[in-house]
């Protein structure tokens, strides 16, 4: 039988992790028959588009939220996306009541399950699992957390990975090798950071790692691209990037270090990772559990230095871990990949192998098998 599907969540035109996964998850989600809405959530009003956006959720509305809990009854099943940042109230804890109201079965999907909450996030992460059908991790090691930290039933918690877009297929996508022979930058090799910009994302390590290569011989072009994340361009303005900026012309590397402030569109950033000889994850966290950034490297099939944060932990057979904060770690890992023989085919060989369980085809799939059992569950309970 057909199935209609509501999403919760962030939505396009916001730039936010949250809402680049929504899209590609309704872009994928339908079988034939099927349909797909999205109940999007806000900050603050704002005009809403045609087609599949539904109702708006407006933070701190108790009204948009009753309303938004009528029109998620009305499908079949509820996809909610949890992050504590999105929804209204301390840590997002409106979405507890909202959740409460549902009647048809829930998918929360739980985009950071943190090691060491505060006392309020944890009772909000425990609120938020009580009240789902059914919660999904997109790595073994959230789901870990929510067995061994916060005491969830393992039958209610299931594993299904991030989802990429097929960058490999991209018609203009160009090999590194293409960039080197058109003229890139001095023909150097190319390093790749991409996504939101903002404290935390490490990038002043990955500089002075750029300027150790520089006296060491060995000249990179380091490419950071994405745009200023929205919530800190609101709260400091660009005052990271142009500290970035002064940090690199301080080291001498400015001729190196190159930023793109945009927010690309699928066509244009599989240009930009196709030039890529090796992709960067300097980050500085220790809780981040899923990173799309990193599915996305992997199954673009580059080569990926990162730091040892748990998501990278797990999925990285044969990328290069190296710690945090550490500029000459990273300097090594990066020249271990650009001359060390066969390494960054060896590389690139695994994440071929990895990338079909990761494709947003396989993964929307998943999404479907586990809406299926809880709405035959639901209707034969119905009976």
């Amino acid at each position: 039988m057909p199935t209609t599907y509501a999403l919760l969540s962030t939505y396009p035109p916001t730039q936010c992790g949250l809402a680049t996964f929504t899209a590609a998850l309704l872009a994928h989600l339908p079988a034939p028959g099927d349909q797909v809405a999205v109940v999007r959530v806000l900050d603050e009003p704002a005009p809403r588009p045609a087609g599949e956006v539904v109702h708006d959720l407006v933070a701190g509305s108790a009204a948009s939220a009753s309303a938004a809990a009528a029109v998620l009854n009305s499908f079949d099943v509820a996809i909610v996306q949890h992050e504590y940042g999105i929804y209204g109230g301390p840590d997002g804890q409106d979405v507890i009541s909202l959740l409460d109201a549902l009647l048809v079965p829930s998918i929360v999907v739980l985009h950071t399950v943190l090691a060491r909450p505060t006392s309020r996030q944890r009772v909000i992460l425990d609120e938020v699992i009580a009240a789902s059908s059914k919660v999904v991790t997109m790595t073994q090691t959230a789901r870990r957390r929510l067995l061994d930290i916060y005491g969830t039933a393992p039958e209610k918690v299931f594993v299904i990975p991030h989802g990429a877009a097929d960058h490999r297929s991209a018609a203009d996508e160009r090999t590194a090798a293409d960039h080197r022979a058109a003229g890139g930058p001095g023909g150097r090799p190319t390093v790749l950071t991409w996504g939101l910009l903002g404290p935390g994302k490490g990038i002043e390590h990955a500089i002075d790692s750029i300027a150790l290569l520089r006296e060491q011989g060995l000249e990179v072009d380091y490419q950071v691209t994405g745009q200023t994340h929205p919530r800190v361009l609101a709260r400091d303005g660009e005052a990271y990037r142009r500290a970035l900026q002064a940090q690199a012309q301080a080291r001498g590397v400015a001729d190196l270090v190159h930023f793109d402030a945009r927010f690309l569109p699928g066509p244009a950033l599989s240009q930009v990772i196709g030039a890529a000889d090796v992709v960067l994850l300097p980050y500085d966290s220790l809780e981040q559990v899923t990173s799309g950034v990193l599915i996305e490297a992997v199954t673009a099939g580059k080569p990926v230095v990162s730091t040892c944060f748990p998501h990278a932990v797990e999925l990285l057979g044969a990328g290069l871990l190296v710690e945090r904060q550490d500029p000459a770690g990273i300097a090594q890992a990066l020249r271990r990949v650009l001359t060390e023989p066969g390494l960054s085919a060896r590389m690139s060989g695994y994440s071929a192998e990895e990338a079909p369980r990761l494709l947003w085809p396989a993964v929307a799939h998943s999404y479907r098998e586990l809406a299926s059992e809880l709405t035959m569950t639901r209707a034969g309970t119905l009976l």
